[in-house]
């Protein structure tokens, strides 16, 4: 939901810059892979350590400098399949190593008991939704139907874990971060679910109209 609120901001501040990488000769294709590095290296190197505010931060700014690239694309006329293939298989990448992070974290420094159970095993969670969740809308259009739907974007599941992490770092207990993991994986799991129910709405509309159709022409 965050995401598709805050393309138009993002559009607004940032098309002069990426229109300036690109007289520099940065493609987005560039901006894609550099931005997945950049979001890999800033997840392993501090989230496992406990660096719970500068993690976040630098994030935030990776997360920004991420927007540049479909910003610089569509500015140029240089969007193509294969640049948002790139962009959704890189993305894949970023979030498992933040989750994954996480999971490493938790293993590693919470104290023996239910709760870090509980949140190295919701934290493992994430990372499987954090896949599922594109999975499920790649699938559907593989299929000719559409699942753009849901109550937990990319956007939206960084933000709410990323302020968590953020929080604990500040001197919140750390139930914060296994709190943050919990809504990110059942709102995740909700949103499967309703492009799994949206596309089956779809499919069975067009399968019945099909027959329909079929049927006409039979009897004609």
């Amino acid at each position: 939901m965050l995401g598709q609120h805050g393309r138009g901001l993002t559009k607004a501040l940032f098309t002069k810059p990426a229109l300036a990488m690109a007289k520099m000769g940065v493609t987005p294709n560039m901006l894609t892979v550099g931005g997945t590095v950049a979001s890999v290296a800033v997840a392993v190197l501090t989230i496992p350590q406990g660096h719970f505010v500068l993690g976040p931060v630098l994030m935030v700014l990776v997360l920004i400098g991420d927007s540049f690239d479909g910003i610089l694309a569509r500015a140029t006329g240089r969007t193509s399949q294969f640049g948002a293939f790139l962009d959704s298989t890189m993305d894949r990448l970023a979030d498992g190593a933040a989750f994954g992070s996480l999971t490493v974290w938790a293993a590693l420094h919470m104290v023996p008991g239910p709760l870090r159970t509980w949140t190295v095993s919701l934290a493992a969670c994430c990372v499987v939704l954090a896949a599922a969740v594109p999975y499920a809308r790649a699938r559907a259009e593989s299929v000719g139907a559409t699942a753009s739907v849901g109550i937990a974007e990319r956007t939206d599941r960084l933000v709410v874990i990323g302020l968590a992490v953020l929080a604990v770092g500040l001197g919140a207990p750390t139930w914060v971060i296994t709190a943050g993991l919990t809504w990110v994986a059942i709102a995740s799991l909700i949103t499967v679910i309703q492009r799994v129910l949206t596309v089956r709405t779809q499919i069975t509309a067009r399968e019945a109209a099909e027959r329909a159709a079929a049927t006409d022409g039979t009897e004609q």
